[in-house]
């Protein structure tokens, strides 16, 4: 993983069975995917096309950090290809992963574009593996 952002669990972020609602952890991952694509593609026009199968493997609950990781792993003519896992920070168990999402650069119709990007830009040095 190239991104990380972390989220604590708060009382509104559970379900009925008191852990944290799935719905509330894909929104997240929306969103901080689609953070990293933005600057990646250096564009705020770009969309989320595609997700592939999320397996949920572990649950949390109010109070914990959950991480997010994300990583490009294939840059398109228009889109870009991202994979994510989110653990629990304290006990390192993986909470669930997404191996494929994509986001695809659009003009202002929305009709997709080309981005003419072709690799990882990195903001902090520190990341580069």
């Amino acid at each position: 993983m190239n991104f990380y952002t972390r989220k604590w669990v708060k009382p509104e972020d559970l379900n009925a069975h008191g852990t944290l609602f799935g719905g509330s952890l894909l929104r997240w991952i929306d969103e901080e995917a689609a953070i990293y694509t933005i600057i990646q593609l250096g564009t705020n026009r770009c969309v989320t096309k595609y997700m592939s199968e999320i397996n949920f493997i572990n649950s949390a609950r109010q109070g914990d950090i959950v991480e997010l990781g994300i990583k490009a792993v294939q840059f398109g003519r228009t889109s870009l290809t991202l994979t994510c896992q989110v653990r629990n920070k304290i006990t390192q168990r993986t909470i669930l992963t997404i191996d494929k999402i994509v986001f695809v650069s659009v003009d202002e119709s929305g009709v997709p574009v080309p981005h003419n990007k072709t690799e990882i830009t990195y903001t902090d040095e520190r990341l580069r593996e």
